[in-house]
């Protein structure tokens, strides 16, 4: 499968550690909230995700790829362009002469007394991706040089349930996947369940997928709806293979249950939510840079936080994440300095940002190795 015509520029820096498979697509955003129908105009944008995840990933001093497939369009041009330019390698995404690049349009929910608003904080996003480049992904990419290499070299992989309800052979290719263990790599797999995706597809194929990751990340809300249970530990027996899973509880707490019996638990932040989408994104993505960094569970649970916080206070899938210095004191907060910490499209306020932190995450990933 050819390459994208004009490629970006190698990136200087280390090889990727991370490494994130999955589709993503152009994304139309309406100029103004309310119900489609309302929407005079929309604004180009990219969106998905794996690349969600790797944007974050990068953002947190973590190197990573993605891997993917898009159209030979504008908008598979467009989509990478602006996932290189979050820092991440893009070196090994193919561009189908053929298919098209997947499309959404997300709609805003606002306070217009419209019938068909779906109301503040709210969104509701709009599939258009029934047989679109990414669909074609296959146990192929393995044999792939560039895709191949960079698996070789991660340190972890990143995959979603999403990927699985694509086509049989995106199912194929999870499969191969999880197969193909390399000593040293973490798997992390992410729930990601969307309802209308599963509508023509047999949804059974997904237990054996997320027992089969290192890290399993569920929503409570969305492990209900898919497996008929929301609570931790009843997920924790469903799952016994995963070293750790991870359940987010919505805006209260998140838990990290150990396959030892070991639980921790971390409550949610206060945040003025702008806008939901990209935030379980966001947050596998603080969690897993937590990891490679090698922090505790309850900072790992935090930097998740942290990440999922500055995504629902920006419009978009990715937000700008606070400097590494302001990060590590919020990790290190006592409970009720945590507790006390609020983050809206301002900034966050927290007491414990009244003290100057003494080292940064690059000085912890430093240490670590």
């Amino acid at each position: 499968m050819p390459r994208q015509d004009t490629p970006p520029p190698p990136r200087p820096g280390p090889p990727a550690v991370a490494v994130c498979v999955g589709e993503s697509m152009a994304v139309l955003l309406p100029d103004r909230p309310g119900p489609l129908e309302a929407v005079e105009n929309f604004r180009l944008s990219v969106g998905g995700a794996e690349s969600n995840v790797a944007g974050a990933l990068a953002a947190l001093g973590v190197p990573t790829a993605w891997i993917s497939r898009v159209g030979d369009d504008g908008f598979g041009r467009r989509l990478l362009a602006e996932v290189a330019a979050r820092g991440v390698d893009v070196s090994a995404v193919a561009v189908d002469p053929h298919r098209p690049t997947g499309l959404y349009l997300k709609e805003v929910g606002g306070a217009s007394g419209h019938h068909h608003d779906l109301g503040p904080g709210r969104s509701r996003l709009h599939y258009h991706r029934r047989g679109s480049a990414a669909a074609a992904l296959s146990p192929a990419l393995l044999t792939d040089p560039a895709a191949a290499a960079l698996l070789a070299g991660a340190r972890l992989l990143h995959l979603s349930g999403i990927t699985a309800a694509l086509s049989d052979d995106c199912l194929a290719l999870l499969r191969a996947l999880l197969a193909d263990r390399h000593p040293g790599r973490i798997v992390s797999f992410d729930l990601n369940w969307r309802p209308a995706l599963w509508r023509e597809r047999d949804p059974s194929v997904l237990p054996p997928l997320l027992d089969a990751a290192d890290v399993l990340l569920l929503g409570a809300d969305e492990a209900e709806d898919a497996f008929g249970t929301g609570d931790a530990a009843a997920l924790r027996r469903r799952f016994p293979g995963p070293a750790t899973v991870v359940v987010k509880d919505a805006a209260r707490a998140v838990t990290a249950l150990e396959r030892d019996g070991t639980a921790v638990t971390e409550p949610a932040l206060d945040v003025e939510v702008v806008e939901a989408t990209g935030a379980g994104d966001a947050f596998a993505a603080g969690y897993l840079a937590g990891t490679v960094h090698g922090l505790d569970q309850r900072r790992r649970l935090r930097l998740g936080h942290l990440s999922a916080a500055c995504a629902l206070t920006a419009p978009g899938d990715q937000a700008e994440l606070p400097p590494a210095p302001v990060l590590t004191a919020l990790l290190d907060a006592s409970a009720a300095d945590w507790a006390a910490t609020r983050v809206s499209a301002e900034g966050i306020t927290c007491p414990a940002l009244r003290c100057g932190p003494a080292t940064d995450l690059a000085a912890r990933d430093r240490a670590a190795q």
